[in-house]
């Protein structure tokens, strides 16, 4: 099917000079949900007549994107509107925000992107996907506001994930026969080494691992495995309980103030410090999470064993 190409009339060629090797300064990371930007380019997108779609790039953004490569968290709702105007402004409804990147010659958005981040001449940027970005021009200061509420949500529910997998790695600890990398607090890396999906939602998560033949492999032991899923549980439900009764505070360290800088979550847990990689948004305290549990459930898709381990955050 080719798709209707879009009237570029109105839009703003690529400037390499501004964009080209320029990641985005992101704000999100540091819990910020409101920022003034400039807009470096704005881009009519293929799409159907009825459903225009633009791209609008800022220089800086607190609206947290999408990441095609590991979608777990999804985008923050927002609106966009000029910083300054003589008469009344009707504020533009974010539709989607999305990692895109661009070599200063196109912009390619999500799954279309060629490059890693920080391959040399390439900018990885956050798309701010709009219904109609022509009234806005080059060079023009916006304000961007996020939907606070939602993004906590969708916070609380990221930080009580990366907890869940720290309980469920200890909870399978004693199902290893060989030696695998460990996580931040020692236990084998079940988590990182299982896991095919994670879909971050308010308050709660949704994480799936295949029991794959290179999972046995490895040296995990799945044998009764189902009728062992409520002791598994309970353990992990009891850890979490453990570690969302204290006063452990959670933060997000960043290497620098760029998209592709790297980012980890960082949690003080009462057994240690603990560091993940990670490019969400999170909880500032084990306190904030309130209560936190897990439900497990054992499946079966094409013959593989799925594990699915939905996380409830309790605030």
């Amino acid at each position: 099917m080719t798709l209707p190409q879009p009237d570029t009339s109105d839009t703003d060629p690529i400037d390499a000079g501004k964009l080209s090797g320029t990641d985005t300064i992101v704000s999100y990371a540091r819990g910020d949900t409101a920022n003034t930007g400039i807009v470096l380019h704005r881009e009519a997108l293929p799409s159907a007549a009825d459903d225009p779609r633009w791209a609008v790039l800022l220089d800086t953004t607190s609206c947290h994107p999408v990441n095609a490569g590991w979608p777990d968290q999804g985008a923050d709702r927002a609106v966009l509107q000029p910083a300054a105007s003589s008469g009344p402004v009707q504020p533009m409804p974010v539709l989607d925000c999305v990692v895109a990147a661009t070599d200063g010659t196109a912009l390619l958005l999500g799954a279309d992107i060629p490059v890693r981040p920080g391959t040399p001449g390439w900018a990885f940027v956050v798309a701010h996907i709009v219904e109609d970005a022509s009234g806005l021009a080059d060079g023009e200061r916006v304000e961007l506001v996020v939907d606070a509420a939602y993004r906590r949500a969708l916070s609380l529910g990221h930080s009580g994930c990366h907890l869940a997998a720290l309980a469920l790695n200890r909870a399978m600890a004693d199902r290893w026969g060989k030696e695998v990398r460990a996580d931040g607090l020692g236990s084998p890396d079940f988590d990182g080494i299982a896991i095919e999906s994670s879909r971050i939602g308010e308050f709660g998560s949704v994480d799936t691992y295949r029991l794959n033949k290179s999972l046995r492999r490895k040296g995990f032991d799945a044998e009764g495995l189902a009728d062992a899923l409520p002791e598994i549980g309970a353990a992990i439900n009891a850890a979490l309980a453990e570690w969302t009764g204290g006063p452990g505070q959670i933060r997000v360290g960043a290497e620098g103030p760029r998209l592709s800088d790297r980012r980890h979550w960082v949690c003080e847990l009462p057994d240690g410090t603990v560091r993940i990689p990670c490019g969400g948004t999170h909880a500032s305290s084990l306190a904030e999470l309130g209560t936190v549990t897990v439900a497990l459930e054992l499946g079966d898709v094409d013959g593989t064993p799925v594990l699915t381990m939905r996380t409830t955050v309790s605030a």
